[in-house]
């Protein structure tokens, strides 16, 4: 999208930066602020670990309905490692 320049003002008791149309990331998301070396801030939508977990769980237990095939698992032939010299 490009780079925009904004200025700074002051919010309650902070400082803040409006968005430009477009790069926000949407009312009410959690933002991660890290300030790199040179100055540079860097904002991340923050991970919701909770909702990541909720979301695993669900996918897990969706697997397990599926089950084992009926017929059981099927045998594969077994895999060869082919010799390959300097590594190890």
């Amino acid at each position: 999208m490009g780079a925009h320049e904004t200025k700074t003002f002051k919010s309650g008791n902070s400082e803040a930066v409006r968005l430009p149309k477009g790069m926000g990331f949407g009312i009410g998301v959690d933002v991660r602020v890290e300030r790199e070396p040179g100055g540079r801030l860097v904002l991340t939508a923050a991970v919701d670990r909770e909702a990541q977990r909720r979301k695993l769980d669900e996918v897990y237990k969706k697997m397990l309905a599926i089950g084992a095939p009926a017929d059981g698992v099927q045998a594969r032939d077994p895999f060869v490692f082919v010799e390959r010299p300097g590594l190890e």
